[in-house]
């Protein structure tokens, strides 16, 4: 079997995006984009406010009048992270008949899961990495939104388990570990890789069954 070449890439490397719909226009919209590029470069500690005002071309004093401090800057980009998460994995499981059975659900889950990863790559890094740094008071809104989606999966799980489509080991651990499957992807994928967004959903949803111990998965 040949082994596709594997190539490392730097975060700083891919190109910042944002969803439409959830981000903010004009200079906050900007200011947005700007620290996203900085915080997965350089970290929230490693990045100044200055240096985010620079990179938008307007002064700290215009950047404070916008938010108050470079944690509410944080703040919001992990929120408008949660909220497109919660947003495409709560319409992939709507988006299914009622008579769908767990194996279905749980495979749309993933590929949503998959695919905001793949298409907002440093998002993704910033929001999963740089959390902890915000007070329980600005990281709230995003824990609640988290708390959802991690629902979202113990439901199907649990679901499938009761009806006898899955054989789940450990239910809390099962869900644990086909999150971080999803979360890594953000660290490596990009159109450098061998490997396209739909095959990673496609492969990593069969692996989501596999670990659920779905029978036909």
């Amino acid at each position: 079997m040949d082994i596709p070449d594997w190539e490392s890439r730097r975060v700083a490397a891919v190109t910042v995006a944002l969803p439409d719909g959830v981000t903010p226009a004009g200079t906050r919209g900007r200011i947005l984009e700007a620290a996203l590029a900085l915080y997965a470069e350089l970290g929230f500690y490693g990045t100044s406010i200055r240096a985010i005002a620079d990179r938008v071309g307007i002064n700290s004093a215009t950047l404070y009048s916008h938010y108050p401090s470079k944690q509410h800057v944080l703040a919001e980009l992990v929120h408008v992270g949660h909220r497109e998460l919660h947003t495409r994995l709560t319409a992939a499981v709507e988006a299914l008949p009622p008579t769908e059975g767990a194996a279905a659900r749980l495979s749309a889950l993933v590929r949503a899961h998959v695919g905001v990863h793949v298409d907002y790559p440093l998002l993704a890094v910033v929001t999963n990495s740089e959390l902890h740094v915000l007070s329980p008071e600005h990281a709230a809104p995003s824990l609640e939104l988290r708390a959802a989606c991690r629902r979202l999966l113990l439901d199907i799980l649990e679901r499938g388990a009761g009806d006898g489509e899955f054989t789940v080991p450990d239910l809390v651990l099962t869900a644990t570990a086909i999150g971080a499957m999803g979360m890594h992807v953000a660290q490596w994928s990009g159109p450098g890789q061998p490997y396209t967004g739909e095959r990673i959903a496609e492969t990593y949803a069969r692996l989501a069954l596999a670990m659920a111990g779905a029978a036909h998965g």
